[in-house]
């Protein structure tokens, strides 16, 4: 049986300080005055300074709260995952704009490649006539080696894209199958997936087709590539995130009053039995309080925290983030001793070893430091890397180097001079299906099948509102209604806890939330008609057992 919450109330207020200074933000002075208008602000303790984390904190912060904002490292760290900024982005953009900032790059192209060279070219859609989705999808980018009846296969499936609306009954209809079930029911070729659905899955998703939610697929596709022509193109950030964007923005929120308190894990919670509430929060000996609290960690945090918190134990909802999954990350920076032509900026590169694709970036053309750089200079990152963890640093650059020289032939004679590894384990979502059967197999079409029964990560994942009153989470992963994904997903629904707080302690206003663009009118109208169809069929058994 789970420990019960009021004993660990008991042991942290007997035993543990209340925070005094923290932390270098926390140990500057303050006059009398302020402290007596401070004691009379609501606390409001955001943990997490990734997007989500930084959006609730910076939104609050200017509603008057008093925010205090922990991370686990000394600073924002880093992003790990899919870097780029695509044009739906809206939320973020706008985030960008407020502050001033200008770190990204013009629009760029890309390209996809395989061990036999590119295999797609993505132009910049925006710059070329606008086609009914999903039209520029297929007839726009320069296929190397797909026919257009390879092309055309894809169109099917825009069937389940209509169906899947983003409704709870769309994400568990869907969650119940692999990504490749979805397509191989629905008809994709085996060149298209391998060339194409595969790897933008793989790098989008993280892992496998055979890994990945059917639902999680057909958001992410939606959303990126098959609801508006445009939405494809992307931008990058001129440096590291954290350099041009983080610290920044982090800054910024510290002259509204932000306390930042760095290397700050949370083990414990403090409940009020009056009011079942989280009165406070624990860090090691240090015990923080709050009006409100918001987690905005990831997955392996939010679990490592659930371990050890009797509080969170005794929720099931925190109990089922137990079964949700990660995926390790391995990123490659490397120094080549000459120039190199890297034909795109940003490149998806699959096909190399089993279970592994990765991102390439050309930083002579993001970088601004290193755009007069005499040699190459690129970042790889490698996705569902766990097999090159226990690899030393030497064996890891050997494997890339390796598969770029497969890429972009004159790698072969390039000698790497300088580089740097940083594994990140369990550090991006897994959106793995509830499959009653689990399909193996590289090819589509003469898979075999495996008994295994699994849940699905959907029915794990939680909402932004918790049991405890005044507990909130926010995060890529979490449950929300609004469509979007990845970094912009994340900093939504750290606008959605801000008013979440907003709301509950009945002070400030509500931050606004830009909508995605709306279906194109072709799209709408056969949702709508999809609709009425499923509606007629529920009430129609006799008819659901003919189809």
């Amino acid at each position: 049986m789970w420990a019960s919450a009021a004993p660990a109330a008991l042991v942290a207020t007997r035993f543990l300080r209340p925070r005094e200074s923290c932390c270098r933000c926390c140990a500057d002075s303050s006059s009398a005055s302020n402290s007596i208008h401070a004691a009379s602000r609501k606390k409001v303790v955001v943990v997490g300074a990734g997007w989500a984390g930084l959006a609730s904190a910076h939104h609050l912060c200017k509603q008057g709260f008093e925010v205090t904002l922990l991370e686990s490292g000394n600073s924002p760290a880093e992003e790990i995952g899919v870097k780029g900024f695509w044009r739906p982005y809206r939320n973020l953009f706008s985030a960008i704009d407020e502050l001033g900032l200008q770190p990204f790059t013009k629009w760029t192209s890309s390209a996809l490649y395989s061990q036999e060279g590119m295999e797609v070219k993505f132009p910049i859609f925006k710059d070329l006539t606008q086609l009914p989705t999903p039209l520029g999808a297929l007839l726009y980018p320069e296929f190397v080696n797909l026919p257009l009846v390879d092309r055309l296969a894809s169109v099917p499936l825009i069937s389940a894209v209509i169906d899947f609306d983003n409704t709870d009954t769309a994400w568990r209809k869907y969650d119940k199958m692999t990504s490749r079930e979805l397509f191989k029911q629905y008809g994709c070729s085996e060149s298209l997936f391998q060339k194409v659905f595969e790897p933008m899955l793989h790098v989008g998703l993280f892992a496998p087709a055979e890994q990945c939610s059917a639902a999680a697929t057909l958001a992410m596709l939606y959303y990126y590539i098959l609801s508006h022509q445009q939405n494809f193109d992307a931008v990058w950030c001129r440096g590291t995130i954290q350099e041009k964007i983080f610290l920044p923005w982090l800054e910024s929120m510290r002259l509204e009053g932000l306390k930042f308190c760095e290397n700050k894990s949370v083990t414990e919670f403090i409940v009020d039995e009056d009011t079942g509430c989280v009165s406070g929060l624990v860090c090691g000996e240090e015990i923080y309080k709050a009006d409100a609290i918001i987690l905005a960690v990831g997955i392996s945090t939010l679990q490592s925290t659930i371990r050890s918190s009797s509080v969170l134990q005794s929720r099931q909802e925190f109990l089922g983030v137990l079964n949700l999954a990660t995926v390790d990350v391995v990123s490659v920076k490397l120094w080549f001793d000459r120039k190199v032509k890297i034909p795109n900026a940003a490149n998806i590169c699959s096909g190399f070893d089993d279970l592994i694709s990765w991102t390439l970036l050309d930083l002579n053309s993001i970088y601004d430091e290193y755009q007069d750089e005499q040699a190459t200079v690129l970042e790889v990152e490698i996705y569902c890397a766990t097999q090159l963890l226990a690899l030393k640093d030497e064996q890891i650059v050997a494997k890339v180097v390796a598969y770029l020289s497969d890429c972009i032939k004159d790698f072969k004679e390039a000698i790497v001079v300088q580089q740097n590894i940083v594994k990140h384990a369990k550090s991006a979502t897994h959106f793995f299906p509830g499959w009653k059967f689990w399909i193996v197999g590289k090819n589509l079409n003469k898979c075999t099948a495996r008994s295994d029964i699994y849940a699905g990560s959907y029915k794990h994942m939680m909402r932004s509102s918790t049991t405890f009153p005044n507990l909130f989470v926010a995060g890529d992963w979490i449950l929300n209604r609004h469509g979007s994904w990845s970094k912009e997903k994340a900093y939504v629904t750290g606008l959605e806890v801000a008013n979440r707080v907003v709301d509950y302690l009945g002070e400030g206003e509500f931050a606004k939330i830009i909508a995605v663009e709306e279906d194109e009118a072709h799209f709408d109208a056969l949702r709508s008609l999809n609709r009425r169809f499923v509606e007629i069929r529920s009430q129609l058994p006799v008819f659901e057992y003919f189809l």
